[in-house]
């Protein structure tokens, strides 16, 4: 299983990867707003958007592996990472495993476990569309126009109930506890002070625990910070890799 690149811009190579049940458009505003100053490549997991053909993965690891088979072969040997939620627990391993690959890992909207409820992976399977719209009420803050949580919406029923349980479970299965210290890279770490999902709190123990790293805590964002205030997470993101 291959995961599929979106390429475009030029200069230092920015990864992004998207989240449960997403695809490459959760980084749209990045891509379109960054393409200017270094070149982003945004990934489809297997299962989601143009990679949709074909089964998702249930662990970090099958799609963090999916991700470096796909990077060899493109000629990839270097770059920025980019993750969101389950994406940031890919680039936590990524660093972890294939540290040589990777200059530095931005961890948006994610933690060292991330426990999923019961009740969400029995919904996705029998109620999918109930469930999403649960989902996504909590991802998105209350400041959030509704324009954006449709947009999200729409995007995340693109993928198949069987994709999107998968990837829970792969979140219910992570645990970087105890392991955080083995991260020798330059890290980066950007929350929304809103965010129920994955509070500051666990974006608090990241920083805590990862050496070097920087935290930033983005006013009145939710889970989906990225979408919600892509201007403060664009120039967090360039300006930190512009440091490295």
């Amino acid at each position: 299983m291959k995961a599929k690149l979106e390429r475009s811009g030029a200069g230092e190579i920015i990864l992004f990867i998207h989240g449960a049940g997403g695809n490459a458009n959760s980084w749209l505003y990045q891509t379109k707003g960054l393409k200017s100053q270094c070149e982003v490549i945004a990934v489809d997991l297997p299962g989601h958007g143009m990679a949709s053909v074909g089964k998702g993965c249930t662990s970090i690891k099958e799609y963090r592996d999916s991700i470096q088979d796909t990077l060899s072969s493109s000629g990839i040997d270097k770059c920025f990472m980019v993750g969101h939620s389950m994406g940031g627990a890919i680039a936590m391993s990524f660093a972890m495993t294939f540290p040589d690959t990777v200059k530095g890992i931005v961890l948006v909207s994610t933690g060292a476990k991330l426990k999923v409820f019961p009740q969400i992976l029995e919904g996705l399977m029998k109620d999918k569309e109930n469930t999403l719209n649960s989902i996504i009420e909590h991802a998105i803050s209350k400041n959030a126009p509704d324009t954006l949580k449709m947009g999200y919406f729409e995007e995340m029923m693109k993928c198949s109930p069987e994709v999107i349980y998968g990837d829970f479970l792969a979140c219910d299965r992570f645990n970087a506890m105890g392991t955080l210290n083995t991260i020798n890279l330059p890290t980066l770490i950007i929350c929304g002070t809103e965010d129920v999902l994955t509070p500051p709190k666990y974006s608090i123990y990241l920083q805590e625990n990862i050496k070097g790293s920087r935290l930033v805590l983005i006013k009145d964002a939710g889970h989906m910070v990225m979408m919600e205030k892509p201007g403060e997470v664009n120039n967090a993101i360039i300006g930190f890799v512009n440091s490295i």
